[in-house]
C-alpha cells in the first residue's frame, strides 16, 4: 500500500544544543556539561517525524550554500524526504542555540532563522502540484509571515486539510485562523493567542473555544504531562500524555507530536485516535537527545501504542 502523502513547510536550522546545570547570568560564563550539533527547526524536524512515523514527506524551504545547509541536504537524502522544493541561497543557513537542563530535560531555545526566512510566497506557488495531492499541509511560524499565510492559502483553496503548530508564539492576523483546519498551540502558545492564562484543563478549553469562534476548525492544546486537549464543534477529549521511559530531553517533542498528528490524519484516523498517535510519538521522542535525531520510527510507535494504556509523562509540547 502506498504510503500518505504529507507536505510539510517550513524552517530549517542547525541546532547547538549546551547541556548545563545552570543558566549563566549576563555576564558570567558557565562550564557546561555537554554539546551537541545537529539538524533541527521546527518545520524540518516536523517533516523528519512525519517519515519515520511512516509518511511520504515533501519539505520546503530554503537552505544557504554553506556546511550548515548541506548538513540538511544530507539529512534528506537520507531519511528519504522530497527535497525538490528546498530552494538555496546565498544567505547563510539558520541556527539554534539550545541551552538544556542538565536534570530535568527542559530547555530554553534562541533560534536564528536565517535562509529559510528567505522563503517566498512565489516559491511557495511553485510547489503547488505538490501540496494539491498532499493528504495534509502542514505549517508552522519560523517563517515570514506573509509566506505561511500564503502556503495556508494555497493548500486550502486546493482542498487539503491544514496544520498550523503556532510556533514560536506570536500574535496572529484574524485572517489565518479560517485557514487552520487544525491548530495546535502549547500552553504559552494559546496564551498568546488569545490572552487567556492556561494552567489547567479548563483554561485550555477556554482557550480551545476562543480559537475555535475566530474560525480555526479544530484546537488541539498540547498540556505537557496533562497530553492534549481536543476541541471542535462537537467534541471535547482529553487525551492523556504517553509514557515511554525516562525523560532525556524535551526539545523536539512538539515537533514529534505535529509530525505524528500528521501522519496519522493522512492515513485517515479519527482525530482522537490521531492525537494518541501524536502524544506516543512525541512521548518516544523524548527519551532520545537531540530533535530530529530523536523523532522515533513508526514499528516503535506502533509498539508503544500497542502496549501502553496512556499515561502522564513530564514532557512538554
Amino acid at each position: 500500500m502506498d504510503k500518505p502523502h504529507v507536505v510539510v513547510m517550513g524552517s530549517y536550522v542547525t541546532d547547538l544544543a549546551f547541556r548545563t546545570e545552570k543558566l549563566p547570568a549576563w555576564g558570567e560564563t558557565f562550564m557546561g556539561s555537554g554539546f551537541q550539533m545537529g539538524p533541527g527547526g521546527k518545520g524540518s524536524n516536523q517533516a523528519v517525524a512525519a517519515a519515520r512515523a511512516g509518511a511520504r514527506v515533501s519539505f520546503i524551504s530554503k537552505l544557504g550554500c554553506d556546511p550548515l545547509g548541506d548538513l540538511a541536504r544530507k539529512l534528506y537524502a537520507s531519511e528519504g524526504i522530497d527535497a525538490t522544493h528546498v530552494y538555496s541561497t546565498t544567505s547563510a543557513t539558520g541556527a539554534a542555540a539550545i541551552i538544556i537542563d542538565a536534570a530535568r530535560g527542559e530547555n530554553a531555545i534562541v533560534v536564528v532563522p536565517g535562509a529559510c526566512f528567505e522563503l517566498t510566497p512565489d516559491e511557495v506557488e511553485h510547489a503547488r502540484a505538490v501540496i494539491r495531492h498532499a493528504a495534509v499541509f502542514v505549517a508552522q511560524l519560523e517563517l515570514s509571515l506573509p509566506t505561511v499565510i500564503f502556503g495556508l492559502t494555497l493548500a486550502h483553496f486546493l482542498g487539503v486539510p491544514t496544520i498550523l503548530n503556532p510556533a514560536p508564539g506570536r500574535e496572529l492576523p484574524e485572517t489565518i485562523f479560517p485557514l487552520c483546519d487544525y491548530l495546535t498551540p502549547n500552553e504559552s502558545e494559546a496564551e498568546i493567542l488569545t490572552g487567556l492564562r492556561v494552567a489547567s484543563l479548563a483554561d485550555a478549553e477556554r482557550a480551545a473555544d476562543a480559537l475555535l469562534a475566530r474560525g480555526a476548525r479544530n484546537v488541539i492544546v498540547t498540556l505537557g504531562a496533562q497530553g492534549a486537549l481536543i476541541k471542535n464543534a462537537s467534541l471535547r477529549e482529553h487525551v492523556p500524555a504517553v509514557d515511554a521511559g525516562l525523560v532525556v530531553d524535551t526539545t523536539g517533542a512538539g515537533d514529534a507530536f505535529n509530525g505524528g498528528l500528521a501522519v496519522a490524519l493522512s492515513e485517515g484516523r479519527p482525530l482522537v485516535d490521531a492525537v494518541k498517535f501524536a502524544c506516543a510519538v512525541a512521548g518516544l521522542s523524548v527519551t532520545q537527545p537531540g530533535t530530529a535525531p530523536s523523532m522515533p520510527q513508526r514499528a516503535d510507535v506502533d509498539v508503544l501504542l500497542n502496549g501502553s494504556s496512556g499515561s502522564s509523562s513530564p514532557v512538554e509540547f
